[in-house]
């Protein structure tokens, strides 16, 4: 199994990186539906967290993000650098979650 180090940042502490392999991503479209809709109204009326939506943007970043990683694997990259999350509205009520870095080799 390969171990991808993923970061945040232009630099992993105690690597090189020897080679661009290109930026890698993966994405997700994710709806809501009417039942998830009707309990965040009834949520939003006493205040709080609406967890069927926390739980949805989980499933969501953690999707782009493996895919991004599985990406990264095709390319026998080592790390990800610069890795971020975007999100963006499809259409009324779907959203897609993109994670995006940069695949490198390292020493």
């Amino acid at each position: 199994m390969n171990k991808v180090i993923v970061t945040t940042g232009e630099v992993i502490p105690g690597k090189e990186v020897v080679e661009i392999l290109g930026v890698v991503r993966g994405s997700t479209v994710r709806a809501r539906n009417i039942g998830r809709d009707i309990a965040a109204s009834l949520k939003n009326l006493i205040g709080g967290e609406i967890k069927t939506y926390t739980d949805m943007a989980n499933n969501a970043r953690d999707e782009a993000y493996n895919r991004m990683v599985n990406s990264a694997i095709e390319r026998k990259a080592d790390g990800i650098i610069g890795m971020r999350f975007v999100t963006s509205m499809i259409m009324d009520g779907a959203s897609e979650m993109v994670a995006y870095g940069t695949a490198v080799k390292l020493k």
